[in-house]
């Protein structure tokens, strides 16, 4: 994977936060995703997020798997820690590191197919640990990098680039983490920026596991085949040197709507989404209410935005676990190894 620096070069007429950094010193690597994909717009909101909250990026640490969706943690807060892990891993990483050293920002980048198929196991107990993170799962419902197969979130009926219909049950990823017992479940758009980020905001000021479901297209996989535009059929009908590939750039779908409105979406292939923001009046501490109601608008086809459900109340990993206020590595070698003489008084204590 190779990134292109962005040049340190700002407008000197731009606003700063409390710590002196504008907007731009918040940015990371050139994306290298494909003009137009979601994932730009969720990475330019995580931006926005961590200026607006003047976050010092040395404090913050920033994870991910495998997938499109991975390579947005290398595109914000330049400055900050990062772990690129294997697929499907990222949270049992982020759960070290979040042990060893309390005092950071964590934020899980992953995707649909990282997260819900061969990471599912993970993301169950990181959920379960309440670890305090904010996990943003960007949802396309395709395996980008493995050239668009079905994800395990894609919808029953959803077709593939070769004309095939999905027939398998999609995971919820909202349903999912209201399941486990998630202390904060939200929803939204890539391309909603007014929702988005106070959302991420808010996963970031939460104590507690937070996790944001990100409706992002992805923009590559929307041709069909049957078409004489189609990368299936010039790939047929012409012979290459090299392997090489052109996605055409797409404009960036963005939408604004109002708490409580139903809004269809087109897609660049000219389906089409429901999104369903909110009432004003939605109580998102009631857990059976949240999942009934998501449940209730998925049967109408429509994907419900927002701050879907939030406990304030429960004990987050380290007040579970009762870890040290202290990152690990300042942490005195006689305290980290009390010696052999109190290993038995230890080892009685667990049994």
């Amino acid at each position: 994977m190779s990134f292109i620096s962005k040049p340190k070069v700002a407008n000197p007429s731009l606003p700063s936060n409390e710590l002196g950094l504008n907007r731009r010193d918040y940015e990371g690597s050139m994306s290298t995703l494909c003009a137009g994909c979601g994932h730009d717009s969720v990475t330019a909101a995580i931006v926005q997020a961590a200026y607006e909250l003047a976050l010092p990026p040395q404090s913050v640490v920033k994870l991910s798997g495998i997938g499109c969706s991975s390579k947005t943690t290398a595109y914000f807060v330049a400055g900050a820690h990062g772990f690129n892990a294997v697929h499907g891993r990222m949270p049992s990483i982020a759960t070290g590191a979040n042990a060893a050293n309390r005092n950071l920002r964590y934020i899980g980048v992953s995707g649909d197919g990282d997260s819900l198929s061969i990471g599912v196991g993970q993301l169950a107990h990181v959920i379960r640990r309440n670890l305090d993170m904010v996990y943003i799962l960007e949802n396309n419902g395709v395996y980008g990098l493995t050239k668009g197969q079905f994800s395990a979130s894609a919808d029953i009926g959803t077709k593939s680039k070769k004309g095939e219909a999905n027939e398998q049950e999609p995971i919820d990823p909202v349903l999912l983490a209201l399941a486990l017992g998630a202390s904060f479940v939200a929803r939204s758009f890539s391309g909603d920026k007014e929702q988005l980020v106070p959302l991420i905001k808010a996963g970031l000021s939460h104590s507690g596991f937070a996790i944001i479901d990100v409706l992002s297209p992805c923009v590559t996989f929307n041709d069909h085949e049957g078409s004489t535009k189609s990368y299936a059929y010039v790939r047929e009908h012409s012979e290459a040197p090299v392997a090489a590939d052109y996605v055409a750039p797409q404009r960036e779908i963005s939408v604004s709507y109002a708490p409580g409105e139903l809004l269809p979406v087109t897609m660049h292939d000219g389906s089409s989404v429901l999104l369903r923001k909110l009432d004003p009046d939605y109580d998102p501490t009631d857990r059976a209410q949240a999942a009934a109601y998501v449940q209730e608008r998925a049967m109408r086809n429509e994907y419900v935005t927002g701050l879907i459900y939030v406990d304030q109340k429960r004990r987050d990993f380290h007040a579970r676990a009762n870890t040290t206020d202290a990152a690990l590595n300042s942490v005195p070698f006689e305290r980290l190894c009390p010696g052999a003489a109190k290993l038995p008084r230890i080892l009685a204590s667990f049994r």
